[in-house]
C-alpha cells in the first residue's frame, strides 16, 4: 500500500552539518517530522560533499515517516567557488568582480546538468553564463560553437 503524501518542504543545509537548530528544527517540528532522524540520515548521506551548501526535498507522510532527495549545490555557489569569490557583485551591469572560462562553465554545467530543465550541455552553458552575468562574473571568450 503505498504512503499518502501530506506536503515535502525544500531547504538548503550545508553537506555533513544538519543540526536541530534553525532552520531545520522549526521546519521539520512543525510537520511533526523527527528532526533528529532527519539529520542522522542526511549527514550520513552528505559526508564527502561536507561544508558545501546542497538543497534537499524533503516528501513528509501522513504516518510521519519521510523521504528526502539530496540536489547539486546551486549555480551561484559554483561559481563563487570557480572565482573564488565571497559574494557576487552589488551592481552587476557596472562593476565586475571576476572572469571564468568557458571551460570552467562547462564543468559546472556538467554537474548540475541532472538538475536543470535542458536537454543539451550546450544549454546548459548558456544557463550557468547568464547567471553568471547576473553576478558580475565575465566569461572569457566567445562560446564554443562544438562542444
Amino acid at each position: 500500500m503505498a504512503k499518502e503524501v501530506a506536503g515535502q518542504i525544500k531547504l538548503q543545509v550545508k553537506g555533513g552539518a544538519a543540526n536541530p537548530a534553525p532552520p531545520i528544527g522549526p521546519a521539520l517540528g512543525s510537520k511533526g517530522i523527527n528532526i533528529m532522524d532527519f539529520c542522522k540520515q542526511f549527514n550520513a548521506k552528505t559526508q564527502d560533499k561536507a561544508g558545501k551548501i546542497l538543497p534537499v526535498i524533503i516528501t513528509y507522510y501522513t504516518d510521519k515517516s519521510f523521504d528526502f532527495i539530496v540536489k547539486t549545490p546551486p549555480v551561484a555557489i559554483q561559481l563563487l567557488e570557480a572565482s573564488k569569490q565571497k559574494s557576487g557583485s552589488a551592481e552587476p551591469n557596472r562593476k565586475k568582480i571576476a572572469e571564468i572560462t568557458w571551460d570552467q562553465v562547462k564543468t559546472i554545467a556538467t554537474d548540475k546538468m541532472p538538475d536543470l530543465n535542458c536537454f543539451t550541455i550546450e544549454s546548459a552553458m548558456r544557463l550557468v553564463a547568464g547567471t553568471a552575468r547576473s553576478m558580475g562574473i565575465t566569461v572569457k571568450g566567445a562560446f564554443p560553437q562544438d562542444v
